[in-house]
């Protein structure tokens, strides 16, 4: 099963776990360990079913809303962020309140609240649908469009054409965000962007990697569940690249029809999905004779954001105890 038969997977790297989905996974472990559980979580803390279901098992308890925590239970706030109408009703109800958000969308948030003051009409990039875009509207609902397609771009209206903003949701396709925003500066000429791209650097890292692997690969594989937005945006990206591309779970979800007649297989993991899958995915393309793994490192990473400070205390005194 070697020599001249072999077939290669090209494994991309950046992959998988950025900053702000190891922070949120962190925070819900330290907080099972600081206080035990039960720890409620709103909403899945990232969009991962192997992720939730893992954390679950350990004791935290996911909820859609917060009339599903005891009064004074202990909640964390998902990696994708929250309204304030959702922080007020915590607060009202007495809850012990984590906040897990992801820095660079509560830099949105803030993004959101400053156009607001200013008296912009905010048009918000994104699907609306999405956990994140859901809370960033929720800063100024009053001022805030939401925007999912050139379509939209083309006949959204707005009370002042010369108050207009935009902001992204952080994990949207490059092209497709870039396509929006020409329609919108087009259409509202004295249109603000906010002061730095508000698509993550991990998002943008993960698709710039499959793009300069595309010409390389017969077959992209991405590992992330179905309802992460930046893993589909992965499939896309590859797809708009001329390489046929799926959307996988685990290992289970491989079709061997899919392989039929590839050399290179692309694999990579969206911003959410553990490396265990990754390993797993790996195994099982052995399986069909892709032994020859190459790790194709496109841009180096290293960011790592800081914990809620009493959750880093916590660590930080759980560290100096298994030193001593």
């Amino acid at each position: 099963m070697s020599g001249g038969n072999a077939k290669s997977v090209l494994l991309l790297k950046p992959r998988g776990f950025c900053a702000g989905v190891v922070r949120a996974i962190d925070i819900v472990e330290l907080a099972l360990d600081a206080y035990g559980p039960p720890i409620y979580v709103r909403k899945e803390i990232v969009h991962n079913r192997h992720v939730v279901d893992d954390l679950a098992n350990r004791g935290a308890v996911f909820v859609e809303e917060l009339d599903e925590v005891p009064a004074n239970g202990r909640v964390v706030y998902s990696a994708h962020g929250v309204a304030p109408a959702v922080r007020e009703d915590a607060a009202r109800r007495g809850l012990k309140a984590i906040d897990a958000t992801c820095p660079l969308v509560t830099k949105v948030h803030m993004e959101a609240v400053k156009f607001a003051r200013a008296h912009n009409t905010i048009l918000l990039i994104g699907h609306r649908d999405h956990d994140e875009v859901i809370g960033t509207l929720g800063e100024a609902p009053e001022r805030t469009i939401v925007v999912s397609s050139p379509q939209e771009a083309q006949t959204v209206e707005v009370p002042d054409p010369d108050s207009v903003a935009y902001l992204t949701q952080t994990t949207l396709s490059l092209d497709e965000a870039e396509a929006i925003i020409a329609i919108l500066r087009s259409r509202f000429p004295k249109i603000q962007a906010p002061p730095a791209q508000d698509i993550c650097y991990a998002t943008e890292n993960r698709q710039q990697a499959v793009k300069r692997t595309s010409a390389r690969a017969d077959l992209l594989l991405v590992v992330g569940s179905r309802n992460s937005s930046n893993s589909k945006r992965l499939v896309e990206v590859g797809r708009n690249g001329g390489v046929p591309g799926y959307l996988i779970d685990d290992e289970r979800d491989i079709d061997e029809a899919w392989l039929a007649g590839a050399r290179n297989v692309a694999v990579t993991a969206g911003a959410s999905a553990p490396e265990v899958l990754v390993r797993r995915v790996i195994d099982r393309l052995r399986d069909f004779r892709f032994e020859n793994v190459r790790e194709v490192e496109v841009i180096e990473e290293d960011v790592r954001f800081p914990l809620p400070p009493q959750l880093a205390a916590h660590r930080r005194l759980t560290q100096i105890s298994t030193v001593s």
